[in-house]
């Protein structure tokens, strides 16, 4: 089944933002392993695997549609220096693919593929239950002090 152009090209950037995620995620993933923190370890390979799973479903569609899936673009990865910093990025970076989810939700609705919107609807609500979670980590680290945060994401 042959795609419209636009929403071809609106997957390949969502596709380009899965691809950036995994990347960020796994690497501070590391990182917070690397200094004791597995819980937070844990946490974020959860999410990079959860996002290489989009990215999957997205090549899927892509295909479909008989479009091509641009895997050798990725956005500006943000790493962070310390669990608050890697916490704010990560805001920042499911904030956007809220955004960009919703914008391209909007371009499906407009265009009649409701093939497409239903995948990008379920791929949203996973990103809004990581935005969640973040935010609640950083409301328990203003709340608590980051020191009392991070000893609570030691075993």
């Amino acid at each position: 089944m042959k795609g419209k152009t636009k929403i071809l090209d609106a997957l390949n950037l969502l596709l380009a933002d899965e691809l950036t995620a995994i990347n960020q995620y796994m690497v501070q993933s590391e990182m917070c392993a690397n200094w004791g923190f597995d819980r937070l370890h844990e946490a974020a390979e959860k999410r990079a695997i959860d996002e290489m799973k989009h990215a999957e479903k997205l090549i899927g569609r892509l295909l479909f549609l008989e479009g091509r899936p641009i895997v050798s673009t990725l956005n500006k990865i943000h790493i962070g220096d310390t669990v608050d910093a890697q916490h704010k990025n990560d805001v920042d970076a499911e904030m956007g693919a809220i955004k960009a989810y919703n914008d391209a939700i909007k371009l499906c609705v407009d265009l009649g593929d409701n093939g497409t919107r239903e995948l990008l609807v379920s791929i949203l609500k996973d990103e809004e239950g990581h935005l969640d979670w973040l935010e609640a980590q950083l409301d328990q680290i203003t709340q608590l002090g980051l020191q009392a945060y991070l000893a609570k994401q030691l075993y």
